[in-house]
C-alpha cells in the first residue's frame, strides 16, 4: 500500500486485516518508495494513492508497469472527476477505489478489480443537483443512492456497483427517506423525479 497519509495508511491496513483475506507486505510514504518495495516484497496487488510526493499515482503506475506488469494496481484516491479516472485506467490500473467506499467494503471492492469487474463512476451529477440534494440534507452518498433509485435500480445492484453492502445501501435509504419526509422508494423516487433530480449516474463496466 502506498499513501502520504500515515492515518490513511492504517485504516486501509486495519479494514484488511478485519476482512481476513489479505496480507499486507510493504507500506511506502511517498512515490520514490514504491518499486523499491515491491521489488522486495513481491506484492500481487498495489494499493496506491494519486497524489504523493517524489512520484505521482500515475507516474508510479507508469513505472509499476513497465517493470512489474505481472502485479496488479488499484488507485485509491479522493478524485472522483472522469478526467483522473480515465487517466488512470488508460495508465494500466485494474481498479479504481474512491477513498470514500465504506471500510468494510474495501476487501470486496479490491477483489471486483482483480477479477475485472470493478466499476468506475464517470458523471456524478449538476452543480445544481447537488445543491438541491445539499440543501434536502442528503449526503454525497444518500443523493447518489436516490439517483439509482430513482433510476429504477434494485438495492442489490445499487449495492453492486457502488461497492457496498445490501444492508449498507438500506441504511443510507432509511436515512433519505427520513430525511425527505417520505415513506418508500416510490415516494422516494418521485421526490427526485418532481425536482429534476433523476439523473442517473452512469456506470460502465471495465476489464
Amino acid at each position: 500500500m502506498a499513501d502520504d497519509h500515515p492515518v490513511v495508511l492504517a485504516g486501509l491496513r486495519r479494514s484488511l486485516e478485519n476482512d481476513g483475506g489479505f496480507d499486507v507486505v510493504g507500506e511506502a510514504y511517498s512515490g520514490a518508495q514504491v518499486l523499491p518495495l515491491i521489488h522486495r516484497t513481491e506484492p500481487d496487488v498495489v494499493l496506491l494513492d494519486m497524489h504523493m510526493p517524489g512520484m505521482d499515482g500515475l507516474g508510479c503506475l507508469a513505472r509499476i508497469r513497465a517493470t512489474h506488469p505481472e502485479v496488479k494496481v488499484i488507485i485509491c484516491s479522493v478524485a472522483v472527476d472522469r478526467e483522473t479516472i480515465e487517466a488512470a485506467f488508460r495508465g494500466g490500473a485494474c481498479g479504481y477505489i474512491v477513498k470514500t467506499v465504506e471500510p468494510r467494503d474495501l476487501g470486496a471492492a479490491i477483489r471486483q478489480a482483480i477479477d475485472g469487474t470493478t466499476y468506475q463512476p464517470v458523471n456524478s451529477g449538476s452543480t445544481a443537483a447537488s445543491d438541491v440534494a445539499r440543501a434536502a440534507g442528503l449526503t454525497d452518498r444518500e443523493f447518489e443512492i436516490l439517483k439509482l433509485v430513482a433510476a429504477g435500480m434494485a438495492n442489490k445492484r445499487i449495492a453492486r456497483d457502488l461497492w457496498v453492502t445490501e444492508q449498507t445501501v438500506k441504511f443510507h435509504l432509511s436515512n433519505v427517506y427520513r430525511k425527505l419526509s417520505v415513506a418508500n422508494r416510490t415516494e422516494a423516487a418521485h421526490w427526485a423525479f418532481s425536482r429534476g433530480l433523476n439523473e442517473t449516474r452512469e456506470l460502465k463496466g471495465v476489464g
